[in-house]
């Protein structure tokens, strides 16, 4: 199993070139003529180009003009956390990247009730997805601040229909194993054909919505298989899968591939800034309210940038968010820090933070250590 990394830019004709030799590699003369092709980038919430939020839209004009090449139809489908559909196309330049192409853009809106297994059972899924012929998977490279990092597996989240993905959020609640193997299992019954990641321009920091920074690494990398390639980002970032939840819990259930290679040149860049992560629970079950409540890292937000839009209030599964006249509220003891509310608001106002109790601890506990 490869995985292959080209160097790229967002050029048309530097992008579309690496984009085809790409998909050639991984066998996409196998897509069938008069087939529907499923093209899945992240399209989270109306953002520019050059924020890093969303995967480019010369990206995701490659991947339509290699469906069409192969004179199959592609479709662009997601369910974006926040905005309405078209202006995240406006936005983010797909609009215009795709003008002349025949090509459907919609957002996902019909679900099927599918079983991906235990514990979880049955799930809602965008019918689109489950019914296409093909899917090309076409990530971001960004952070995440419950996942660390968002890339193959975690994109194809979107395929969970709108606010049903609070709801899954809520479900999972503050056990970051739990949510990884939801995303594990999606992931599988989702099955992409092709995964390529948009590496050019990354987003580092407190990702994935725009407390993040970008940050230009130049690459674009492909696989069949999605944890595949976010083992390849692993190794380009100089990190342990084990610290990446997704991969660690895969390894543990037994679907993280061990025979995999890279083609190409991968960069080796070990100061990519990661979101901290901390704990989400720990002590004895006794204690564990008062630690999730004084030890966690938790929402807060900066009030000189926040616009009181409640995009955060309308996302937050646990709905510990509370818009007040003049300020934000939040209710830590329902929090169960998820960081929907981070990833969606549109002005990057909502960091994660230490309370003073949390700091006191850890300025303890590293004179200790």
């Amino acid at each position: 199993m490869n995985v292959i990394v080209r160097p790229s830019t967002y050029d048309a004709t530097d992008l579309r070139a690496r984009f085809f030799e790409i998909m050639d590699i991984l066998g996409g003369a196998e897509i069938p003529p008069g087939s529907r092709v499923l093209l899945k980038p992240n399209l989270l919430s109306p953002a520019k180009p050059e924020e890093a939020v969303l995967t480019h839209p010369m990206v995701v004009r490659a991947a339509a003009e290699y469906v069409l090449a192969r004179k199959a139809t592609p479709v662009v489908f997601d369910s974006p956390a926040m905005g309405s559909f078209e202006k995240i196309l406006r936005d983010g330049g797909m609009r215009a990247a795709l003008d002349g192409l025949d090509v459907i853009c919609r957002p996902f809106q019909a679900s099927e009730t599918v079983d991906i297994g235990p514990p979880f059972g049955e799930i809602d899924l965008a019918r689109e997805a489950l019914e296409a012929d093909v899917i090309i998977n076409l990530p971001k490279l960004k952070t995440h601040g419950q996942m660390l990092l968002t890339l193959g597996v975690k994109n194809l989240f979107g395929c969970v229909v709108g606010y049903r993905k609070p709801e899954w959020h809520m479900r999972a609640g503050i056990d970051k194993a739990m949510f990884a193997r939801l995303l594990i299992l999606i992931a599988r019954r989702i099955r992409p054909a092709f995964t390529i990641l948009d590496g050019v321009l990354a987003l580092e920091g407190e990702g994935p919505g725009k407390g993040g920074v970008p940050r230009h690494i130049g690459v674009l990398m492909g696989s069949r298989e999605p944890l595949a390639l976010d083992l390849a980002v692993c190794r380009m970032f100089g990190l342990s899968p084990a610290m990446v939840p997704t991969l660690k819990i895969a390894d543990e259930m037994g679907f993280l591939p061990q025979d995999w290679h890279i083609d190409g040149s991968l960069p080796k860049i070990h100061d990519f800034r990661l979101p901290d992560m901390g704990s989400l629970i720990f002590g004895p079950p006794s204690l564990q309210r008062l630690s999730r409540l004084y030890l966690l890292q938790r929402p807060a937000a900066d009030m000189t940038a926040c616009k009181l839009c409640g995009e955060c209030v309308k996302i937050c599964p646990a709905k510990a968010v509370i818009r007040r006249e003049s300020a934000l509220q939040f209710d830590y003891n329902a929090c169960i820090r998820c960081y929907c509310c981070l990833e969606v608001c549109p002005y990057g106002a909502i960091r994660k933070k230490d309370n003073p109790v949390a700091r006191a601890f850890r300025s303890v506990a590293e004179k200790i250590l």
